[in-house]
């Protein structure tokens, strides 16, 4: 058994704990990150891929958005459409702001890289993880890898190790209230290998049901359809999908999606999750293993980078100055935003996604509310100001 001390134990090697270990290390706290998974499949598995102003201000300001720089897609707006007709929510004309299209694994490869050329202590494929000691002054974590467990002896504990990972689980019993909704539809998503053929994101409310689509790069596009929470990926040939999104995104205009070949599809359910609270003791959670979004808001990346902006301020106060306020507000201070992200995401999915078997008023008033954001500017700058991103407020 081998014994490693550390301030600060992060389990997850993803965007928040990974911008959590390099925010620490700006300000002089030492972190070892546990990741189960090995490298390659952190630095390329495709999830989100829309970064709101506020978090490509916050990957500059620590010095990891050369690369986002050089190769992100700036988005000024984005485009709304009803049944092939589109309207235009300027950001930049409403806000002054912008969102950039960069994918998740690529802030990963940068935090990886940056957090190794700092000399950083990241360990894939570590094991199977546990925690102890969570109520005590020293926690640990235990990890096993076919043979005698080493242990990790931390100041504080950083749960970033998404929705399925064990931190979670470690809080007591009775301690966290989960809140949840599951809808009643998924997205069928695919990468393409195609040159956008559209600047923006185009969200299209058809009869048929959503379709998104969106980019990753100046070489391939990321599409979705609405489709039925079980439905059989297997089922849908290439050439089934490409007619499907045709038939949804082809606007009056002549617009439509430039097709190529399909390099990667899944079926992404829809869901909106969170607990309450965020710490316990000596552990924190942040990003996926706290709350979860449907993607409509495009929020799930973003949200996670604000948790760990917060915790990282929160960790500098208590070793710069042995303040502990920041820490002991750090549930309170990330659910406001939370939950206000949760309220934009429930709304946009509500807005745009068609939902079986309900009443004809409600299908109405639907539509009633989409022609509303599109025609008013009081409405469009609403839903500008959430998809840009809220101000890091609140501490």
């Amino acid at each position: 058994m081998a014994r490693f001390e550390t301030q600060v134990g992060i389990v997850g090697a993803g965007p928040a704990g990974l911008m959590l270990s390099h925010l620490l290390h700006l300000r002089g706290i030492h972190s070892i990150v546990l990741e189960a998974k090995p490298r390659a499949y952190c630095e390329e598995r495709v999830r989100a891929g829309v970064l709101e102003h506020t978090s490509v201000e916050m990957l500059h300001d620590a010095g990891v958005g050369a690369r986002l720089e050089r190769e992100g897609l700036r988005h000024e707006g984005i485009e709304l459409g009803l049944n092939g007709v589109r309207h235009r929510i300027s950001f930049v004309e409403l806000t002054g702001k912008y969102v950039t299209v960069y994918g998740q694994q690529e802030v990963v490869k940068d935090l990886i890289a940056r957090r190794l050329g700092d000399n950083g202590d990241l360990r894939f494929e570590c094991g199977e993880v546990s925690l102890e000691g969570i109520e005590s002054d020293r926690p640990r974590i235990r990890v096993s890898d076919d043979g005698p467990s080493d242990e990790v002896y931390c100041d504080y504990i950083a749960g970033c190790d998404g929705f399925h990972g064990i931190c979670r689980g470690a809080f007591p019993e009775g301690v966290l209230s989960i809140y949840e909704r599951n809808y009643p539809f998924a997205w069928l998503g695919i990468l393409a290998e195609a040159a956008p053929s559209q600047k923006e994101l185009v969200y299209m409310h058809h009869r048929r049901g959503f379709a998104l689509y969106s980019m990753r790069s100046p070489k391939v596009t990321r599409l979705y359809l609405q489709c039925k929470p079980d439905e059989d990926i297997q089922e849908w040939s290439d050439d089934r999908i490409w007619t499907e999104l045709q038939t949804r995104l082809t606007c009056a205009d002549g617009w439509r999606p430039i097709e190529g070949r399909v390099l990667q599809k899944s079926v992404t359910g829809m869901r909106s999750f969170v607990v309450e609270p965020l710490q316990f003791g000596r552990l924190f959670l942040a990003g996926d293993s706290a709350h979860i979004v449907p993607p409509t808001g495009a929020k799930g990346m973003n949200l996670a980078l604000a948790d760990v902006h917060y915790l990282a301020m929160a960790m500098g106060a208590h070793y710069e100055t042995g303040d502990d306020r920041l820490l002991e507000k750090y549930s309170e201070t990330c659910l406001r935003r939370i939950w206000r992200a949760q309220r934009f995401s429930s709304w946009m999915t509500s807005l745009l996604h068609r939902f079986e078997n309900e009443p004809a008023f409600d299908q109405k008033r639907q539509l009633a509310e989409l022609d509303y954001v599109m025609s008013s500017r009081a409405a469009a700058t609403s839903l500008a100001e959430n998809y840009v991103g809220l101000p890091l407020d609140g501490v």
